[in-house]
């Protein structure tokens, strides 16, 4: 298990490896045995999608506790399977998530991992990102190779996760046991190098043993100068039917990504765009500089028993682990331009366009989640009321372990221009040491009521207990939270007819305090918990292959930011005041003929903050927050030619403001995107050629232009991107 944890850094290791992986998935792919489905009922199966290649799904695991359909889950949720994922050769999650148009990117630098806003708040870290229902560390970009769909749970999701943003839950499903074996090649307009296999069979005197494997490697040519990189992915998924009432199943993924980070552009003064940016520039180059380095380890099990026809219990594990070693050359305000000497901390590029350029070293920086939960559910009737009941409880831990950051100014440059090298920092480093301790402890209950065919109420709740604690470098207490909260969820559903739901639901949650910028007067402190409460009303109907929904939401949490202090240039970080948001989305996925299917949605928000105490954040939509989004992806069957799909989309975002005094604003944007998908046989072999070219007309915009750890980025979007690739099946 240790190797699982090795980073490669020498030239020879990520080849050998690659090696060794493709190897390993060509052996496997040539002795697996033709295999057939096991004899053995499963107790619980993998989610999949309604057909073969459907962007359509029926059910998801991340409204609940189980799989559950979507028509009577009291939740807005998205599912993109992995024929859309493949389809739109998806390789991020913001390839995935782009799909919908309640989410936006918050500070997702390329080289980096990821971060998101949904419904106008910030996914966190820390608690917003699981597989197969267990949290994992978010600080990865997990790999898509190994995943059946991605779900979204967008809005409050205390029920289902204990401490939780408010924004929703990004939950990755893996790909079970089948008799697969596939190899997939891929390539791009840049000249990057893409090869997978995905392979898997049944086995055992009664097929009562499952595996499924995935490999690939990837070498990155960035669109960014001086930013390629390469990464490497290994996952295995085991089933196990020990008996017609007992399953147990496996999964295990680690992946190793190394690549440059690239900064972003900061407002001109404070108070403007950069002018003529391109998205290919890396800004702060610096010859000598490393990439950025992240393994990640992702471990998760599962025990189902079903006792009788209507009750099972439920036992799971996991464990999420993050090692980054983080070196970047980064552009950040400009302390070291004279029109920037007047202002006590100008974290933002001068009008000029000079930078300063900081060698950034936060080596070994290390993140750990472990999580374990028991749950007991059953089915039963009570004086003709039926009740579909969950009850259970967990134990989730996090940690961080850090090193003192470097941060160390070594000189200046301008956007316009290549800067020279600076002499690098080269002084100590100190020991890692335990940063944060965050335990969380909880009981909860769930309860399906049907009154009628017509008529269901769900109730549930969950009781948390969290007790974190924050240290510093000499192992000092900084802040001991202990707190316990009740999170409940109310919904009713009424279905006028089979094929429609109506739905209303109260939610309540409790999100972790964010954490002072370093610029504040308590600088690096982690604030309390926070409370967060939703309404909703949504409508769902499934029309012959399609699925359309339509949702009402209002949520409000505390407000948290960098209040400006009496002392000019002087700031606080604060919970004040609150932040309310809006909002109307509509969706539709699936068939909406023989030949053509689709994947739209609509986003409409208004967010703002009042009783800030400070007048310049309130009365204007809140900073990277457009009020309309749309998305639009659609596949079409061409009738004269036998396997031949056109693909293509649109992605379009409004207006939004680029600072929290609403004084800059991005404009909106419109990108197209068009493909094709061709199924054929060669050699009698399934062989699917993809193409995509995303952002067609190669357009120009500001993709990202949120805040992130207490300072305000601007992120251009990609620019015109082909890629093509051919899978084959065996």
């Amino acid at each position: 298990m240790k190797m699982l944890y090795r980073t490669f850094t020498q030239a020879e290791s990520a080849p050998r490896f690659t090696r060794s992986l493709l190897g390993v998935g060509m052996l496997l792919a040539s002795s697996m045995p033709v295999a057939y489905a096991a004899k053995t009922e499963l107790p619980a199966t993998a989610v999949t999608a309604g057909d073969n290649g459907a962007y359509q799904a029926d059910n998801a695991w991340v409204g609940g506790f189980e799989a559950a359909p979507l028509l009577d889950t009291p939740a807005a949720i998205s599912v993109f399977t992995d024929a859309l994922i493949e389809d739109q050769q998806a390789r991020l999650l913001s390839d995935v998530l782009k799909n919908d148009a309640s989410v936006g990117e918050s500070y997702a630098p390329v080289g980096y991992y990821e971060n998101f806003v949904v419904r106008g708040f910030s996914l966190n870290s820390a608690s917003s990102y699981k597989i197969n229902g267990r949290t994992i560390t978010g600080e990865q970009n997990v790999g898509l190779e190994n995943k059946q769909q991605v779900e979204l749970l967008k809005g409050l999701s205390g029920l289902q996760s204990g401490v939780s943003e408010p924004g929703g839950v990004v939950n990755y499903v893996t790909k079970r046991a089948a008799d697969v074996r596939s190899v997939t090649v891929s390539t791009d307009d840049r000249g990057s190098g893409y090869l997978a296999t995905d392979v898997g069979g049944w086995f055992g005197s009664e097929q009562q043993f499952g595996l499924r494997a995935n490999f690939a490697h990837e070498d990155l040519h960035s669109y960014v100068e001086h930013a390629n990189g390469q990464r490497d992915f290994a996952s295995v998924a085991f089933d196990w039917n020990i008996s017609p009432d007992a399953l147990l199943q496996l999964d295990v993924e680690y992946q190793n990504k190394e690549q440059r980070s690239v900064p972003g552009y900061q407002l001109l003064g404070g108070a403007e765009l950069p002018h003529h940016a391109s998205p290919k520039k890396l800004l702060a180059h610096q010859s000598g500089s490393k990439p950025v380095t992240i393994d990640s380890l992702n471990i998760n099990g599962n025990f189902e028993y079903r006792f009788t026809d209507n009750w099972k219990g439920n036992l799971s594990a996991s464990r999420s682990k993050v090692v980054i070693d983080d070196y970047s050359s980064f552009a950040w305000g400009c302390y070291g331009s004279d029109s920037c000497a007047s202002t006590a901390v100008p974290n933002y590029f001068s009008p000029e366009g000079n930078y300063d350029i900081y060698d950034f070293q936060s080596p070994d920086d290390t993140r750990r989640n472990d999580e374990v939960q028991a749950a007991l559910s059953g089915q039963f009737d009570t004086g003709g009321i039926g009740h579909e009941l969950t009850v259970g409880t967990s134990a989730f831990r996090r940690v961080v372990d850090q090193r003192e950051l470097v941060n160390e100014m070594i000189g200046s440059g301008n956007i316009d221009s290549e800067p020279e090298d600076f002499t690098r920092y080269d002084g100590p480093v100190q020991d890692s040491y335990r940063r944060l301790d965050s335990r969380q402890y909880g009981v909860f209950f769930n309860d399906r009521i049907s009154f009628n065919d017509q008529w269901q109420t769900v109730l549930g709740g969950r009781e948390v207990r969290l007790d974190e604690r924050t240290f510093d470098a000499q192992g000092d207490t900084t802040r001991h939270t202990q707190r316990y909260e009740f999170l409940p969820q109310v919904a009713l559903l009424y279905k006028p007819v089979q094929n429609m739901t109506l739905y209303t639901r109260y939610s309540k949650g409790l999100s972790l305090g964010g954490t002072a910028p370093w610029y504040a007067t308590n600088s690096s402190e982690i604030l309390a918990p926070t409370v967060s409460r939703q309404i909703e009303a949504g409508i769902k109907y499934d029309w012959r292959r399609i699925s359309l929904s339509a949702t009402l939401f209002q949520i409000r949490q505390d407000y948290q930011y960098a209040c400006p202090d009496a002392t000019p240039g002087e700031f606080t970080f604060v919970q004040q005041g609150e932040q309310k948001n809006t909002g109307l989305e509509l969706a539709a996925n699936g068939r909406a003929t023989e030949r053509l299917q689709i994947a739209a949605s609509v986003a409409a928000i208004r967010s703002r903050v009042t009783g800030s105490g400070t007048a310049e954040y309130e009365g204007h939509q809140t900073i990277n927050v457009p009020t309309l989004r749309a998305s639009l992806y659609g596949d079409y069957a061409l009738p004269w030619v036998d396997g031949l799909a056109l693909l293509g989309g649109v992605q379009y975002s409004g207006k939004k403001y680029a600072s929290q005094q609403g004084n800059v604003q991005a404009d909106a944007y419109a990108i197209f995107n068009i493909g094709s998908r061709y199924s054929t046989r060669i050699e009698g072999y399934d062989t699917v050629f993809r193409l995509s070219v995303d952002n067609l007309f190669d357009k120009r915009y500001w993709r990202d232009v949120g805040e992130y750890m207490g300072d305000n980025y601007v992120f251009q979007g990609a620019p015109l991107t082909a890629r093509l690739s051919a899978s084959i099946n065996f």
